[in-house]
């Protein structure tokens, strides 16, 4: 338990949102501890809002743990790394449920959930709650990415295999331009969005191409700068902002400097946008 309460030195947990989020990537740091351990790094990289958030310095929380296969393999299964996520989260006195998530239809997509005991979890950082974590994995990656890798030092020192930032943006634009939720709008892809203009990173539109191809949303085997820009203009004029500010004000430390969105924003932050062929 001592290694977890250093670990939550990091977190404002005066409020039960603060400590909520910071049990949340407390346990997804965990829970990277425990694949590095049982190797599943050497089959897959990293990706996605934790990954920003927890490598790259994204300062917004995130829910979910995205990992890509290096390669496609459709027969790939988690369950064999549960053992040592089990582990990891036993040497620390803490006890986890994690289960495969069965599906109706087959994707290219893994997925399993780790739920912790929220007894246990309340006794040792006062959560009143149980944590969930939702764990997928890409077993039919689009190619092209490239990876690097981060240093993480707690619970211990170890690497953690991740997409490169330019790859990672890619991704996210993926989703936001093609994410199909008729009565949902995900603010959190545009605060990324705008994170990573605000950081001057470049989207490599080879890799989004790659992306939009293997997800059928492009039947074209290449995109003009001016063609994607053309496509995030419409999807930005058809934002409804107030849905996407709703969305990720509990996720961000910050919210009053959501006030500032808005279309007209949101298009000139698109004119600013690097984009490079890679």
């Amino acid at each position: 338990m001592r290694v977890l309460g250093q670990m939550l030195e990091n977190y404002d947990t005066t409020t039960a949102e603060g400590v909520e989020n910071g049990l949340r990537e407390v346990m997804q740091e965990v829970a990277l501890a425990g694949l590095y351990r049982g190797g599943f790094f050497e089959k897959a990289a990293f990706y996605g809002g934790t990954c920003l958030r927890i490598f790259y310095g994204l300062p917004r929380f995130s829910e979910d743990l995205d990992f890509s296969l290096l390669a496609s393999d459709p027969e790939f299964s988690l369950e064999p790394y549960f053992k040592a996520l089990r582990d990891e989260f036993s040497s620390l006195g803490l006890q986890v449920e994690i289960s495969a998530k069965r599906k109706t239809v087959r994707t290219g997509i893994e997925s399993a959930f780790l739920k912790s005991d929220s007894r246990l979890f309340s006794l040792a950082v006062h959560a009143a709650k149980t944590i969930k974590i939702k764990f997928e994995v890409d077993t039919h990656p689009p190619p092209g990415f490239m990876t690097e890798e981060k240093l993480l030092l707690q619970p211990f020192s170890f690497y953690v295999k991740c997409f490169g930032l330019q790859d990672l943006f890619a991704g996210k634009m993926h989703a936001l331009l093609y994410r199909n939720w008729k009565t949902r709008v995900k603010g959190r892809d545009w605060f990324d969005f705008e994170w990573y203009v605000r950081n001057g990173i470049a989207m490599n539109l080879a890799h989004f191409v790659m992306r939009a191809r293997c997800s059928g949303h492009l039947k074209e085997e290449s995109l003009s700068e001016q063609g994607f820009r053309d496509l995030l203009r419409r999807r930005i004029n058809g934002l409804d902002v107030s849905a996407a500010v709703s969305d990720v004000s509990r996720f961000v430390p910050d919210a009053a400097a959501l006030k500032i969105w808005s279309r007209e924003y949101f298009n000139d932050l698109a004119e600013r946008m690097r984009i490079t062929q890679r």
